[in-house]
């Protein structure tokens, strides 16, 4: 299986928009969002990864099948915590999980982006905190920081998100 990171460009708009829906559809059962009254539930910040130079998306792309997204930004989850990157969103579809694939697409983006991150995590999305617990652990081999219900850092529907603090600016 060979999987691959792919930085979608403005063509890639609409894709994009089409798997965030999805995401947003799944996450939508720990937020408690609704859908807008076009049954759609939006990502406001689309624009932002092609009008603005610290945002990157990425298609993850299995033996060159689109298998998910991972959207990496520098605006820190945790205000008062210093950040160059953070994992803004993250989502592989169901077909492609509990097969090593996220990880990989971790890797691969975190490599090419050294230096200090934050990973928000929801603690309701048991499935995401052991998920990154696991691949976090394994990439920076047990160098990381892992802070619950870090303060001012609500989601939706008022849960405080854990917090997961490492550097692999010094990692090859």
């Amino acid at each position: 299986m060979n999987v691959t990171l792919r930085q979608a460009n403005i063509d890639d708009r609409e894709i994009l928009a089409n798997l965030l829906e999805k995401y947003n559809y799944e996450f939508s059962q720990y937020e408690n969002t609704d859908v807008n009254k076009l049954g759609l539930y939006g990502y406001k910040w689309i624009d932002c990864y092609w009008l603005e130079n610290d945002r990157w998306a990425y298609f993850i792309e299995v033996d060159g099948n689109l298998a998910g997204f991972i959207m990496v930004g520098n605006h820190p989850e945790a205000p008062d915590r210093e950040a160059d990157f953070c994992i803004a969103e993250s989502f592989v579809m169901f077909k492609y999980r509990r097969g090593g694939i996220g990880k990989k697409a971790f890797f691969m983006a975190a490599d090419l982006h050294k230096g200090k991150w934050q990973l928000k995590i929801h603690p309701k999305n048991l499935p995401s905190v052991s998920f990154w617990n696991k691949v976090v652990d394994e990439y920076t081999n047990g160098n990381y920081e892992y802070v619950k219900a870090y303060p001012n850092t609500e989601f939706e529907d008022g849960s405080l998100g854990d917090i997961i603090f490492f550097d692999n600016s010094l990692c090859d």
